[in-house]
């Protein structure tokens, strides 16, 4: 019977054991429990801190990927590079545009910025204060005092005026945030894309170095004409590089998207991880620093299920806004080709394009909202109902085990009054948690929306350094051409213009003449005759600094000094006198020292003098491309010749409009005003305007000799004499076939 009674004390004694040694760490936790509380909260406001940081600086992302460039460029695999948050090229990019958005702490972006953030703090103390409020008015209501009920309705209407400022003032920094960032990275754009012409002193010689690209691009350095008349970019990314398809929409959209997205990120990340911070800290105190751990580790556990799950939605976005481009593009090309589209009938061709570009687009945003569909199910399954559960059982903590954990139980409209505290507290955090999960999806969208404004800059910026990327699509194997593309040319500044051995390659690898020698002196005009595609205009196009030099030496003065009028001359928006003047403005007009009169002289030598009395004056608006025929574009053109009076002019068909009376006035007045002409025309009535000819024969071998006018009109006379003789031959044969089967017929009926 005593070994009964051994064999059943002896589990019981064990227990008590346990439970007494439980009990005494409990008390050694309690009597430690406030420095214990103040670790566990100072780690999880540093922990918070931390891997905030670390997810925006793409600490967590890994190394920094081989890109080829040293400041985030794309490089060889670029194509293999996803638009991601954790993606360290989008930290390098985002870092790069923030130095342009906010360029220095005193600028006026980073005081709105501050101001900002003043503001969100403020906000979350409001928040605090009505979490507060919110369960005294419902403490009041439970233990029935109206009184007190009514002073903290009072409260709870006075907090009111401040609340809803502070949220308009940070609806309405936000806004201007957005627009400030779009001004900077505009701003910055613009001055690149259309670098002004700005007179500055040159170097006597510049060696320019070109060599192939990997994937049939090309690298040259750029001409040194670029340093005087600005880089003229809007025409090199446009015609020298295949990156950068339609620059209108990164310089519009992109920018637009990655400057709003970039204003609303700041609040959606900076107000949650201060409320987190500042709510579970509240919390902490109320319910104990325990539950806030074990509530963080379950939250983090699930966070970091979401975003294993969470697919690539800034590929998503940087891919429909490149879709987006490419069909403002297809309706664009539409509207600058439309006169040829209704002559040719393309409407059916036209409509399918554009038929196509648009699907594309649309199955895209349809495959996205799918997957939307999903993602968002288990998104707010686990923020909204998982974690609201979880947050449930911290309330709880007060009310089941304040006392095992030292808290002052109180009675019911205390144990109220701190349960809808801090359910709203927790609600409040959980909502700010929820809202830097949702943040995720738009920080993906930022990084789309990043890689395609870096991409603009970047490519803007190797154009500028005369790194183009072209696919050579040439008539021969481009291997052939492998060498020229190769090749060093050399610019000097010279009074004359002299071509050494110089080839002319189209941006395409087409070599359209492997080398040419001649020059222009002052005085001596230059006649450039030749069947089309033969390079006529690349010639031009290298005089002006449009496109490289990939060999030999050229010698010519700054582009300044040329003056290029097309068959269908440019003309501008803006006034009358802003045709005869451009690109001056009527400042730079007056500090010529050229006036109103002095114009009108130009436009009366054209016989335009009307043009002003019947427009309405020189302050006259209109689309002038509309409002003027071919012939009148073509003499307007001319007076901005005379207003410019260059050195060299490159007239290309620019009378072919205008009758013979009035292209020998224009040439007539162009050259005693000095200019020497360099004249691309078939008109035979322009060569005894020309000392010099240059001539193409098509087939990649050209003349350049003296031009003696009546000798070559004589032989062009003759020659068309010729011809006209060489059309009768038919006829004059057919007609003594005629005579001898007559003759014949006469000779046999005579025998």
């Amino acid at each position: 019977m005593s070994t009964r009674i051994k064999s059943v004390s002896s589990p019981t004694t064990s227990t008590d054991a346990v439970r007494v040694q439980l009990r005494r760490l409990l008390d050694v936790y309690l009597q430690h429990r406030p420095l214990v509380q103040k670790g566990l909260t100072a780690g999880f406001v540093l922990y918070c801190i931390g891997t905030t940081l670390a997810a925006l600086t793409g600490r967590m992302g890994g190394k920094v990927p081989n890109t080829g460039g040293g400041r985030g460029k794309r490089g060889k695999n670029s194509k293999n590079t996803t638009a991601s948050p954790n993606d360290p090229l989008f930290h390098i990019r985002l870092k790069r545009l923030l130095r342009i958005v906010i360029p220095s702490l005193k600028s006026r972006e980073a005081a709105m910025l501050a101001l900002h953030s003043a503001f969100l703090v403020t906000r979350t103390g409001l928040s605090l204060y009505v979490a507060e409020l919110d369960g005294r008015i419902v403490s009041s209501l439970v233990t029935a005092q109206p009184a007190l009920f009514l002073m903290n309705l009072a409260r709870w209407l006075l907090v009111a005026i401040p609340a809803t400022y502070t949220n308009s003032m940070l609806e309405y920094l936000q806004s201007e945030l957005g627009l400030a960032y779009r001004t900077r990275l505009t701003q910055h754009a613009l001055k690149t894309y259309l670098d002004p012409m700005r007179p500055s002193q040159q170097p006597p010689e510049k060696t320019l170095t070109s060599s192939p690209d990997e994937k049939s691009g090309v690298a040259i350095e750029p001409d040194r004409d670029a340093q005087i008349s600005g880089e003229q970019l809007f025409y090199k990314l446009a015609n020298l590089d295949d990156r950068i398809k339609n620059a209108d929409q990164y310089l519009t959209v992109d920018i637009q998207q990655f400057s709003h997205k970039l204003a609303e990120i700041y609040s959606n990340i900076a107000k949650p991880v201060l409320d987190v911070i500042l709510y579970n800290y509240q919390l902490s105190r109320n319910v104990g620093a325990e539950g806030l751990v074990i509530l963080t580790i379950l939250v983090q556990s699930s966070a970091g299920l979401l975003r294993a799950i969470t697919p690539p939605f800034g590929t998503y976005a940087a891919h429909e806004a490149k879709l987006e481009g490419e069909l403002r593009f297809t309706h664009s090309r539409l509207l600058e080709s439309a006169e040829e589209v209704a002559l040719y009938h393309g409407e059916e061709f036209e409509k399918n394009v554009i038929e196509r570009g648009y699907f594309a687009l649309v199955k895209h945003a349809n495959r996205v909202l799918r997957i939307r569909v999903w993602h968002g199910m288990a998104e707010e399954g686990v923020i909204k109902w998982l974690w609201g559960s979880l947050g449930l059982c911290i309330c709880a903590i007060p009310v089941f085990a304040g006392e095992l954990l030292g808290m002052k139980g109180g009675d019911l409209g205390t144990r109220t009054e701190g349960f809808v505290t801090n359910r709203r507290l927790l609600l409040s955090s959980s909502d700010a948690f929820g809202r830097l999960m949702y943040s995720y999806k738009e920080l993906a969208e930022l990084a789309g929306y990043t890689a395609r404004v870096s991409d603009l800059f970047d490519t803007m910026e190797d154009v500028k350094a005369g790194h183009y990327q072209k696919k050579l699509v040439s008539s021969t194997k481009v291997e052939d051409n492998a060498k020229m593309l190769q090749g060093r040319g050399k610019i000097i500044e010279s009074d004359e213009i002299r071509f050494d051995q110089v080839p002319l390659i189209s941006p395409n690898g087409d070599v359209l003449v492997k080398s040419m020698s001649f020059n222009v002196e002052p005085g001596k005009h230059l006649l450039v005759v030749g069947p089309n595609g033969c390079g006529k205009s690349s010639l031009f196009r290298i005089l002006g600094g449009l496109w490289p030099v990939y060999g030999g030496t050229v010698y010519k003065p700054p582009a300044r000094s040329f003056t290029y009028i097309p068959q269908r001359p440019y003309l501008c928006t803006g006034t009358l006198r802003d045709q005869i003047i451009y690109p001056h403005s009527q400042v730079e007009m007056k500090e010529k020292g050229t006036t109103d009169d002095d114009l009108l002289k130009m436009l009366d030598v054209v016989e335009m003098g009307h043009i002003v009395e019947r427009e309405g004056g020189w302050d006259a608006v209109r689309e002038w491309r509309d409002a003027l025929s071919g012939g009148d574009k073509q003499r307007i053109a001319m007076a901005r010749l005379f207003y410019h009076k260059p050195k060299y002019a490159i007239l290309d068909e620019c009378t072919s409009a205008v009758t013979l009376e009035i292209e020998k006035i224009m040439y007539d007045h162009a050259t005693a005003l000095g200019i020497t002409l360099m004249t691309v025309s078939h008109r035979p009535s322009l060569w005894k305007y020309h000392s010099m000819v240059l001539q193409y024969d098509g087939a990649g071998g050209y003349i350049f000799t003296e031009l003696d006018a009546e000798r070559r009109l004589a032989l062009q006379e003759e020659k068309q004499d010729l011809e006209h003789k060489l059309l009768t031959v038919p006829k004059l044969k057919e007609r003594l076939e005629e005579l001898r089967a007559v003759k014949a017929e006469r000779e046999r009926l005579v025998v």
